[in-house]
């Protein structure tokens, strides 16, 4: 189908049998997710697509830089107030728009209170509530902490609940372990008859140096995009103003990264063992020539091992 314009708003029927791509996007916290979605979301929008942004990050901060800094109202919390109110969450309550792009927060239960995943279940509840399988949208992007150890944050991997997965990293060995992780849990449960792949990987921060592209060479998937580590772009996300939009400086790496989202297929990822992953990496970088000295009793004790006396019970002869 294609994609109904400003000028030409989609009708009821355009939307008949149209299929809706949802995107979940993973990485490692502060790797650049959410900036790297807002400038996404926006370029798409842009483009003509409609597109809907939804945060799954307990911090609740994927739509900040889209809406210039400014917090909106969560779904999880609005629903426990409404909820103590005896009202019902209204669509208007938690979801907002920006130029053609619409945006939403999950949220999450306050710090200590309460566990992220448990939460994102729950978020994705009120979702299905509110309609979620009827809007028509062309895409919807999901933000998501690379967490997948957590239920939760797996969810969308798990339940087929997208079509693919994109993962954001660096030329870090924490950020790819993460991205690692996700493909891992991709293979997982495609192994388990789920339908889940890799669309690719966004290197964010690019400083050259090469590890986050071997990475993506040794698991199978693409690089669908280096933004470089440059000082205008960390000023203004840091800012919380959007690069990614037609004539800008930075909006073609963004119009490239809109196509080749869009179109990148679903592959089936091979993740690296924990030794593959060190291999990226110079030896001095990451500790080698370190051996596991296993430790003695002796060694807990502080240098002599204490005798315990034994727990069996010997009877007397009767």
């Amino acid at each position: 189908m294609t994609s109904p314009t400003a000028d030409t708003p989609e009708t009821e029927a355009d939307r008949a049998g149209h299929e809706t791509q949802v995107i979940a996007i993973y990485g490692k916290g502060g790797i650049g997710k959410s900036f790297t979605l807002a400038n996404l979301s926006y370029m798409m929008a842009q483009q003509g697509k409609r597109v809907l942004l939804i945060g799954c990050d307990p911090k609740s901060d994927t739509t900040s830089l889209l809406f210039g800094g400014r917090s909106t109202p969560t779904i999880i919390e609005t629903s426990s107030r409404k909820k103590a109110a005896g009202e019902e969450v209204d669509i208007s309550d938690v979801c907002f728009k920006r130029d053609g792009v619409f945006a939403m927060e999950l949220g999450g239960p306050e710090v200590g209170r309460g566990c992220g995943g448990r939460g994102i279940i729950h978020g994705f509840e009120l979702l299905e509530k509110l309609g979620f399988h009827d809007w028509g949208f062309d895409y919807v992007l999901l933000d998501f902490l690379g967490d997948v150890v957590c239920g939760g944050f797996g969810l969308p991997i798990a339940r087929d609940m997208c079509q693919k997965v994109i993962v954001v990293g660096s030329n870090d060995l924490q950020s790819l372990y993460v991205a690692n992780n996700v493909c891992s849990a991709v293979d997982y449960f495609r192994r388990m008859g789920g339908n889940v792949g890799v669309a690719g990987l966004v290197v964010n921060k690019d400083d050259g140096s090469g590890e986050a592209h071997a990475f993506a060479e040794k698991v199978g998937i693409p690089v669908l995009a280096s933004i470089p580590a440059h000082d205008d772009i960390r000023k203004k996300s840091a800012n919380y103003e959007i690069i990614g939009y037609p004539g800008s400086q930075w909006g073609p790496l963004f119009e490239q990264l809109g196509l080749s989202a869009a179109a990148a297929p679903p592959v089936l990822p091979a993740p690296l063992e924990h030794e593959g992953l060190l291999d990226l990496f110079k030896g001095e970088d990451v500790g080698r020539g370190v051996e596991l000295q296993p430790a003695t009793m002796a060694d807990m004790c502080g240098g002599i091992a204490p005798e315990h006396k034994s727990l069996e019970v010997v009877y007397e002869d009767a």
